[in-house]
């Protein structure tokens, strides 16, 4: 089930007049992980103050008991509930148009599997955009994996998804790698969706009642080295949270390449988000269960501050403390001698073409009138207009998954 605190993201507050004047009528999309939906909270600047985001806790209350038409809710200064809305104007979600495979087939590898969305069966939905699901293949094989998808269109989390399906597709197998299984179309028009990888149900290194293997750690940098200095990949996201574990082949698992980048020759715009030091941060909090360093924006990371400081062991450790960062230190000292143009010129660089543009943008949509004449644009729309004007929208909304478990609950 998605984390309570990562279910819901507010787009920010909207004001129709001065922010300063408590009356001035006040929007805020707010976006549902669980249901894949936006909801427009509406109010006053008195109760949405700038970057407060106090839409968030309003809807997490009220989200899992409207109804799926409910496209606007209004509150009062003390945040409760006096209207809903159903009216489809309501809708500001951005329409995304997802590629079509006949444009992406020539992109991607040739043997890249895919499947039907209709064909994978929800399990569990284990955080944004990332779904727990089961699919038989063709020999009626059952196979449980994990779907990624992305249903929001915002032009970095395009780019970050059409990395992500094309690196993965493309990574040669690797026993600390997260396998790439199928590409995920829709239904009725071939569109691609998403993705799913193999599922390892033992969690991750997050999980903090799980003992730390010396083994494990050194896995970690061998994995790293191999996507640095001989694919010239960065990772760009080594987290305790993306470090799964197999306990079936004692090892550790690296996932989530939505930041990865590919050197290709060029110096990486990837400040802090190195994975040197993010494998040195990573130790850090597996070991204390400090968080302090992770959170530091990319951006001001430096590896001297974990390597400069105490570390408190706070976790259960098959070595000594002072094992584990000796290793590190030895490794940090050889990836920094070994220079990090070693990366720049890889050489078994994977690399991948430009992310194509959605055929649907073309199309005009009239925004407006000038001069008594109809204006018209291309591009960006929002839903509601790709629907009025016939355009095809995928429809990803769904039941919260709270009543999907009531339903399932047998009665006393």
């Amino acid at each position: 089930m998605i984390n309570p605190k990562d279910r819901f993201f507010s787009e920010g507050q909207g004001y129709f007049g001065p922010r300063d004047n408590p009356l001035t009528e006040t929007h805020c999309n707010v976006w549902d992980w669980d249901q894949l939906r936006t909801i427009k909270v509406k109010g006053t600047a008195k109760l949405f103050l700038p970057d407060e985001d106090v839409e968030v806790p309003i809807l997490a209350r009220l989200a899992d008991y409207l109804s799926p038409e409910v496209r606007a809710i209004t509150v009062d200064d003390d945040g409760l509930l006096t209207a809903i809305s159903t009216d489809p104007k309501e809708d500001d979600t951005l329409f995304f148009a997802y590629l079509p495979f006949e444009i992406v087939k020539p992109l991607v590898p040739p043997e890249s599997n895919t499947i039907k969305h209709f064909q994978l069966q929800e399990l569990d939905r284990l955080g944004p955009g990332v779904d727990l699901v089961s699919y038989k293949d063709d020999s009626g094989v059952l196979h449980k994996v994990a779907f990624k998808f992305n249903p929001i269109w915002k032009p970095l989390r395009l780019q970050m998804a059409w990395n992500e399906l094309n690196l993965l597709s493309r990574l040669p197998a690797h026993p600390n790698i997260v396998p790439f299984d199928r590409i995920v179309l829709d239904s009725i028009e071939s569109r691609v969706l998403g993705f799913t990888t193999r599922y390892f149900p033992d969690g991750t290194l997050e999980n903090r009642e799980m003992p730390l293997r010396l083994e494990w750690f050194r896995q970690l940098t061998q994995v790293v080295d191999f996507l640095n200095l001989e694919l010239g990949i960065i990772h760009g996201d080594i987290a305790p949270r993306n470090l799964l574990i197999d306990l079936e082949a004692d090892t550790i698992r690296l996932f989530d390449f939505d930041w990865a980048v590919c050197t290709a020759g060029k110096e990486s715009s990837t400040k802090g988000r190195d994975d040197v030091t993010g494998v040195a941060f990573a130790l850090y909090e597996l070991i204390t269960y400090d968080t302090r360093l992770t959170n530091i924006p990319h951006w001001d990371r430096d590896i001297d501050m974990a390597q400069n400081i105490e570390w408190p062991c706070n976790r259960e450790l098959d070595h000594e403390v002072s094992t584990f960062r000796d290793f590190l230190n030895e490794w940090v000292a050889k990836r920094r001698s070994d220079g990090e143009n070693r990366s720049l010129n890889a050489p078994k660089q994977i690399t991948w073409p430009d992310i194509p543009t959605a055929p649907d943008y073309s199309v005009p949509v009239q925004i407006g009138t000038l001069d008594g004449e109809p204006a018209w644009r291309t591009g960006a729309r929002s839903r509601y207009t790709a629907l009025k004007d016939g355009q095809y929208v995928f429809n990803w909304e769904r039941p919260p998954q709270s009543r999907l478990l009531a339903k399932t609950e047998k009665p006393l």
